[in-house]
C-alpha cells in the first residue's frame, strides 16, 4: 500500500473511540521501539500513550493506539501485521482491544519514595498495601538507585498527601525501610533551597567533643550534649555550661579542630549535585562559626550561621557571643535563608538529626531526619537511617544517574571520612 493511499489520522480519542494495546515483551535489542512504530504506522493510527520498561535485558513496551477506521484496512490485519513482526524479531505481542484512553487519575497526587538496605520483597509488599489501604491507586513504579542503597518510587494518585504520609510513615517504622511522601507538582523539581545541621549530619562529628578533647574535659561534654540532643535539656543552658570547660584554650586549637572534623559519607556528592542542578545549600549549627565558615568556604555553601566562641588575647573565654543559634533560632534562619534566596518556604528542605532541629525540620517544606534520634524521627516529615547523606537526594526524585553526572567532575566522596 502507497503512502498516498493511507488516509489522514483521526483525532486523539475520546472513552467512546475503539483503541488497541499493543504490548510486546521479550529480548532488549536497538530498533524494537521504531520497527513496531513502523509496523503501525502502515495502518494510519494516532499513538495515544507509549511507555517502555528495560529491566536486566528484557523489554516490556505498551504502545496505547486508535483502532484502524474506514474500509481499506481492517482490526485483523493489524494484529495479523503486528504479530508477523513480533515473530520476525524473536519476540512475544499481546494486543487488546477496548475504548477510549487510560482512566483517569485520580485526585491526590504524591511520589512515594522508598529506600531499603536491602530493599526486600516483603517490605515492599507492605508499603504497596499500605497504599492500598489508604485508598491510593500506584499507577507506577520505577527504580531511582541500586547502591548505596536500592531506592524506588512510586506515582501515587486517589488519596491525600498528608494521609498517605501518616499511614506510610507508621508502616516503614516497623518493617525497616525509609519512606518520603511528597506532593506531585512542578514545585518537586523547581530550584530550592536545601539547609543542613552540621553536627552528626554534614559531619560526623560533635565539634564542641573536638574542642573539649584538646581541652581535657571531653567525657563532661559529651554528656550534657547527649542530654540536649534528647531534648531532657535547654539548649542555650546547656551550650553555655559545655562553652565554659572550655576557657582558657589556646585559639590556635581552632585550626587543629578544623583538621579533625570528618565530612559524613555522600556529603560531597549531596552538596555537589544540589548545586548543579541549581539548588541553593546552607547550614545552621549549634556549633561554631569558627568551624562552619570554614566549611562554606570548602564545600561552596550558600548559606552558613552557627554561634561564635569569644576569643581574647588569643584564649578561648568560655563565652560565646551574640545571638545563640538554637531549635528556634535554625528555624528562623531557615526562614531568612529562604527569603534572601527567593525561595517559598514550601520548596525548602531541611536535614538534621537532634531534638533542637525539630522547629527547623517542620517548618521546611520537607523535613528529613537523618539517623536521628527517636523523638525526631517520629516527628519529622520522613527519615535516612543509612550511612549515607546522599541518599537524601532520591528523596527529591534525583535519580543515581544525575548523580553520577555531576560526579564526573570531582570523583564520589562516599569513602570521605
Amino acid at each position: 500500500m502507497s503512502t498516498s493511499q493511507i488516509p489522514p489520522a483521526t483525532a486523539a480519542p475520546d472513552d467512546d473511540v475503539p483503541t488497541l494495546l499493543v504490548k510486546i515483551f521479550g529480548k532488549d535489542r536497538p530498533g524494537i521501539t521504531a520497527g513496531l512504530c513502523d509496523t503501525l504506522a502502515a495502518y494510519g493510527v494516532n499513538i495515544v500513550d507509549i511507555e517502555q520498561v528495560v529491566t536486566r535485558g528484557r523489554i516490556v513496551l505498551c504502545v496505547l493506539v486508535t483502532a484502524p477506521t474506514g474500509g481499506w484496512t481492517s482490526e485483523g490485519d493489524l494484529r495479523a501485521t503486528v504479530h508477523s513482526w513480533a515473530d520476525s524479531m524473536r519476540l512475544q505481542a499481546e494486543i487488546i482491544s477496548g475504548r477510549g484512553d487510560n482512566r483517569p487519575r485520580g485526585t491526590g497526587r504524591s511520589h512515594v519514595t522508598v529506600l531499603g538496605h536491602p530493599l526486600t520483597a516483603e517490605s515492599t509488599a507492605r508499603i504497596a498495601a499500605s497504599i492500598t489501604g489508604s485508598g491510593g491507586n500506584i499507577d507506577r513504579i520505577f527504580r531511582l538507585a541500586k547502591y548505596p542503597v536500592t531506592a524506588v518510587e512510586f506515582e501515587v494518585s486517589g488519596t491525600e498527601t498528608s494521609a498517605l504520609r501518616t499511614a506510610l510513615v507508621t508502616e516503614a517504622a516497623g518493617i525497616g525501610v525509609d519512606v518520603a511522601v511528597v506532593a506531585s507538582g512542578l514545585q518537586r523539581r523547581a530550584q530550592r533551597l536545601v539547609v543542613m545541621d552540621v553536627d552528626s549530619t554534614l559531619i560526623q562529628d560533635e565539634v564542641i567533643e573536638l574542642f573539649a578533647a584538646h581541652a581535657g574535659c571531653e567525657a563532661e561534654v559529651a554528656e550534657v550534649t547527649a542530654r540536649a540532643m534528647r531534648g531532657e535539656l535547654d539548649f542555650e543552658q546547656s551550650l553555655h555550661a559545655r562553652v565554659a570547660l572550655l576557657a582558657g584554650i589556646d585559639e590556635s586549637v581552632v585550626d587543629k579542630v578544623r583538621a579533625e572534623v570528618r565530612l559524613t559519607p555522600g556529603a560531597r556528592t549531596l552538596i555537589r549535585t544540589l548545586k548543579r542542578l541549581g539548588y541553593q545549600v546552607g547550614v545552621v549549627s549549634g556549633g561554631f562559626t569558627q568551624v562552619t565558615d570554614d566549611l562554606k568556604e570548602r564545600l561552596g555553601l550558600d548559606f552558613a550561621s552557627a554561634n561564635t566562641l569569644e576569643v581574647v588575647d588569643g584564649k578561648l573565654t568560655g563565652r560565646v557571643v551574640g545571638e545563640v543559634v538554637d531549635r528556634a533560632g535554625k528555624a528562623r534562619l531557615l526562614r531568612r535563608f529562604a527569603a534572601e534566596a527567593g525561595v517559598p518556604l514550601v520548596q525548602t528542605v531541611a536535614i538534621g538529626d537532634g531534638a533542637n532541629d525539630l522547629d527547623m525540620l517542620n517548618a521546611a517544606g520537607l523535613g528529613v531526619a537523618f539517623n536521628a534520634k527517636p523523638v525526631v524521627r517520629e516527628a519529622a516529615h520522613t527519615a535516612v537511617n543509612v550511612p549515607f547523606l546522599d541518599t537524601v537526594l532520591y528523596l527529591l526524585g534525583i535519580t543515581r544517574e544525575e548523580v553520577e553526572a555531576a560526579d564526573t567532575v570531582g570523583g564520589d566522596d562516599r569513602a570521605d571520612g
